[in-house]
């Protein structure tokens, strides 16, 4: 069987024109990921919407419904920095049942992929930094809850922190955070993961793979998580707009052969979602994210999985 990977149309709701949000780069990756051959539309896994009880894992109840119904205050909305719409709500629910979907995959074949996911600002009663709900603590929470995997592990790379992660799964002992992130970026106030790497602005290729391995080495065997949770944020990127490190093409596509690799070396199941990623030029960014899914695909070939 092919690289379970997710996606769904729901994924690319119109923004006002000009918006600083790359909406439409979930749609370009899908068009780039079925253009250069490496999956096909019918091959792509469709979610459902995220069922109510499991965004309130993570979230306030009166959060979740204010949000689903746009009961939400001017504050609220500049603290997001999205305007509310039916379709962007119901694009945000899908997307966090799409992150379920590929854990869900991951724990049947060892590895798969989102094509969206990765928001991890987003905190119990209010959103952040275009994160609404938080898909990489809801993974954590559900799975737990079920009884699916004894631990979880959340290796975050994206260049910011995953405040909203951390203080969502900060009283879960179960659900080890690790954040590898620009010291000197959003957020200004940091949250407390159980792991935080911060790195210095202008760290290229080998400086960070270094810091990947030598983390990944030292964490995995102490944890023994049944389950990575790995955010392959690509504003690491030395052309992102809103990143501080100078990561090159072939960087990310070593730390994500690397990440992967260190998992199923161990036989770890992980799951991959894209996390952050901001250029003006919307198909080169879609290109970036999908660095994640081509360097799967070879690991899932490398490691003989789907046999």
């Amino acid at each position: 069987m092919p690289l379970p990977l997710v996606y769904h149309e729901d994924y690319s709701p119109a923004l006002p024109p000009g918006h600083r949000f790359p909406m439409e780069k979930f749609r370009l990756l899908r068009d780039h990921l079925v253009n250069s051959g490496l999956t096909t539309e019918e091959a792509l896994l469709r979610p459902d919407l995220c069922p109510r009880e499991l965004l309130t894992l993570a979230h306030d109840a009166g959060y979740v419904d204010r949000y689903c119904t746009g009961d939400m205050t001017r504050e609220e909305l500049r603290r997001l920095g999205l305007p509310w719409s039916p379709e962007l709500a119901r694009r945000t629910v899908r997307a966090v049942g799409g992150s379920l979907l590929a854990a869900d995959q991951a724990l049947e074949h060892g590895l798969a992929c989102h094509l969206a996911g990765g928001t991890h600002h987003a905190h119990r009663d209010h959103a952040s930094g275009f994160c609404i709900f938080n898909d990489l603590a809801i993974i954590a929470l559900s799975l737990l809850e079920q009884g699916r995997v004894g631990r979880v592990l959340i290796f975050d790379c994206d260049v910011h922190q995953g405040d909203g992660t951390a203080r969502l799964l900060e009283e879960v002992p179960d659900a080890v955070t690790v954040s590898l992130h620009c010291e000197k970026n959003f957020p200004v106030r940091k949250a407390r993961s159980d792991w935080d790497i911060g790195l210095p602005p202008g760290m290229g290729d080998q400086a960070y793979l270094q810091v990947v391995d030598d983390t990944l080495g030292y964490l995995l065997p102490i944890y023994q998580p049944d389950l990575v949770i790995y955010d392959a944020g690509v504003d690491v990127h030395r052309d992102d707009a809103l990143g501080l490190l100078q990561l090159t093409d072939e960087g990310l596509a070593a730390r994500d052969c690397r990440v992967i690799e260190h998992c199923l070396g161990r036989d770890i199941p992980v799951v991959g979602v894209i996390g952050g990623g901001y250029d003006k030029d919307r198909a080169a960014l879609a290109r970036r994210h999908g660095i994640l899914h081509h360097s799967a695909q070879r690991m899932w070939t490398q490691f003989g999985l789907g046999h």
